[in-house]
């Protein structure tokens, strides 16, 4: 579903204007992310040969989403870093040492948005910063809007879904092993993946 709708082919492209769909204009509002029916999760490629993936179970945020105008859209999202599960108690103790995160002295990962863009009729760019352990450094994340729905407590919903990758080591977290038959046990690149549902306040 696009934010805007272009008008018809014939009109000259200099004087190309973009309508406001009017069901999207009217989810403009704050949404708080609903963390019981969203995820953040990962994946990373473990020993060279398969992936693990995770999750952080405590995430909080807010969205400002403007229907018109996506480019005027914002979002903030913090995670707790010791909410960390990948389904291996002694794996998640490791992430949350200071061989990786330090969840003890960095418990925050957060993401502040600073721009939006629209890629096609259903898919958007959002850009911002990303902060790892007090490293601060900027992430595009591509996100497709799932659509709107009132559910049945009467609340109005919408949602996302999207990835990024990343370079680990670009935020810190270099921790590594050298395998015997060469490479390392935990690859640098990490896939970030994100399914949203946010519920309209007020």
């Amino acid at each position: 579903m696009s934010l805007f709708r272009k008008r018809t082919a014939a009109a000259p492209a200099a004087a190309a204007v973009l309508d406001v769909d009017p069901a999207l204009a009217a989810l403009t509002g704050d949404y708080t992310i609903d963390p019981a029916h969203s995820s953040i999760g990962f994946t990373v490629r473990h020993a060279m040969v398969t992936n693990v993936r995770g999750s952080f179970g405590e995430h909080e945020g807010v969205l400002t989403l403007d229907g018109s105008n996506p480019a005027a859209s914002a979002a903030r999202i913090d995670v707790k870093i010791a909410s960390i599960d990948t389904g291996i108690a002694d794996r998640d103790g490791h992430l949350k040492s200071p061989d990786f995160f330090d969840a003890e002295q960095f418990p925050l990962m957060t993401f502040r948005s600073s721009a939006v863009e629209q890629l096609d009729s259903e898919t958007y760019r959002l850009t911002g910063d990303l902060t790892i352990k007090d490293v601060t450094r900027p992430l595009a994340i591509d996100l497709e809007f799932n659509g709107a729905a009132t559910d049945v407590y009467g609340a109005q919903r919408v949602g996302f879904e999207g990835s990024a990758e990343i370079l680990r080591s670009e935020w810190g977290l270099t921790w590594n092993a050298a395998l015997e038959t060469g490479g390392v046990m935990v690859s640098d690149k990490v896939k970030l993946v994100f399914d949203i549902s946010a519920v309209r306040a007020g």
